[in-house]
């Protein structure tokens, strides 16, 4: 079984995925669908349900109780060590880029799991580091 770590722009298709302005909706769904069936484990780090939700809030406020109930039903195992911590710092530093998202790629690198991101931005950065997937490659996986 693989394992990944998802950050919140993934997850926040698995919400809304008819949302025009999403791309990658059909590789988010099918990532969700190998997750339920049991082919995928995914391991997160611990910020990443506050930050999916404070998405939801602002996307559309009615549905957010409704999201977090059924993001905790995932009961997704999350990685909370020192060492991700320190290892998200240095990626943070060393690619000028926001600590919750290197949080992601810190956790995957720790676990040796693959970050799945929808973030080319952060990809582009940060690829050459490993263990990093772009959403929209998800199908090579």
């Amino acid at each position: 079984m693989k394992s990944v770590v998802v950050d919140a722009n993934v997850i926040v298709k698995w919400i809304f995925p008819e949302r025009p302005d999403e791309d990658h909706q059909y590789q988010a769904i099918h990532l969700l669908q190998a997750i339920k069936n049991g082919h995928i484990k995914v391991y997160q780090p611990p910020h990443w349900m506050a930050e999916v939700t404070s998405v939801v809030v602002h996307l559309n406020a009615v549905i957010a109780d409704e999201a977090v109930d059924l993001l905790y039903a995932l009961q997704f195992p999350v990685l909370d060590e020192p060492e991700i911590y320190h290892m998200a710092t240095k990626l943070a530093e060393r690619f000028n880029h926001h600590l919750f998202d290197t949080l992601y790629h810190a956790t995957a690198l720790y676990g040796d799991y693959i970050f799945v991101t929808a973030d080319d931005k952060y990809y582009r950065k940060a690829h050459k580091t490993g263990a990093i997937l772009r959403l929209k490659d998800f199908y090579k996986m």
